[in-house]
């Protein structure tokens, strides 16, 4: 086994009660609101705008960010809940085969950015003298450590999975867990598998049990690597986090009214496009498209707009 590669098989759950279950993932989107909230704070602060104003955009800010979300996940990648499971839209819930609580999985990147977006048009009607522009250029720094927070959860769920690699490649991961999605054969080891291999009766339990098994040694040889994907995204988005924090506080650059924005866009967006090569498809209809998958055609406008706001001529005072 190469030294770098990973064997990757932890609780999603950090711990549950009763039905409630506190996941890695959850606690993760709570640190990404509060380390933003700090930053915004920050920033606020410095341009010299009331905590008043503040709180107001934090509230504007989650409620968008969830709702755009999890309505982009249905609309891009599942539309058929529209009609067969409504209620598991804006519940943390499942009613089909049978009730569930699931916590709030399926949430997308894109939706949320557009939620943001409205939701910013919105706020600045509430507060008059706050240009569009201006909030989107700071809005975006913490933006950036809040993508870090979601992928650093995926990888923790062991969802949005790199496609196949060899043992030698930098990383490469065996997700054990792997929810890629029910309906793509990933030939990983599902929860049926697990549940047959150790008898248990639950599927955590099962891949709790599941390297104490001893048929488990065998069946292991057989999971593929995979790229850890939600690794690479997460990384990157760091990246994009010092570049706008620097351009911010150490240039002018937050004067030229939608740079700060239309950086964040091309570059968040530009790194989406290229590490979704080595994703696996989220789902058949994912699957089906072509070439490129859905979350990179919808990248593409966001890379664009993006370009825009970078390059536009400043406009004549």
């Amino acid at each position: 086994m190469h030294f770098l590669s990973i064997i990757w098989n932890p609780n999603d759950t950090l711990f549950a009660l009763g039905p409630l279950q506190i996941k890695y993932y959850n606690l993760l989107w709570i640190a990404a609101f509060a380390i933003g909230w700090f930053i915004m704070k920050r920033i606020f602060t410095n341009e010299k705008r009331s905590i008043e104003e503040l709180d107001s955009l934090f509230i504007y800010t989650v409620l968008a960010t969830m709702l755009g979300a999890r309505l982009g996940h249905v609309v891009f990648y599942q539309p058929e809940l529209i009609t067969q499971d409504p209620l598991s839209i804006l519940l943390p819930i499942k009613t089909v085969p049978e009730f569930k609580f699931t916590g709030f999985t399926g949430l997308a990147s894109h939706g949320a950015a557009i939620g943001i977006i409205i939701a910013m048009f919105l706020y600045v009607r509430k507060y008059a003298q706050t240009n569009i522009l201006w909030i989107l250029d700071r809005l975006v720094i913490p933006s950036a450590i809040g993508a870090f927070c979601v992928r650093l959860g995926n990888f923790f769920n062991s969802e949005i999975v790199g496609s196949k690699t060899q043992e030698s490649f930098l990383f490469a991961t065996k997700f054990i867990r792997n929810t890629v999605g029910s309906s793509v054969d990933t030939g990983d080891l599902k929860v049926g598998e697990a549940l047959r291999l150790t008898g248990a009766k639950s599927a955590n339990n099962a891949y709790e049990l599941i390297e104490k098994s001893p048929k488990f040694a065998e069946r292991l040889a057989e999971i593929p690597y995979r790229h850890p994907a939600q690794l690479y995204e997460g990384v990157a988005y760091i990246g994009v986090f010092l570049i706008l924090y620097y351009f911010y506080w150490k240039t002018d650059k937050k004067n030229k009214s939608g740079f700060l924005f239309g950086t964040f866009l091309v570059l968040l967006w530009g790194i989406r496009f290229f590490v979704e090569f080595v994703k696996e498809r989220q789902n058949e209809l994912d699957a089906s498209i072509g070439t490129l998958s859905i979350g990179q055609l919808l990248s593409i406008p966001f890379i664009l707009i993006g370009l825009y706001f970078m390059f536009r001529p400043k406009p004549a005072k």
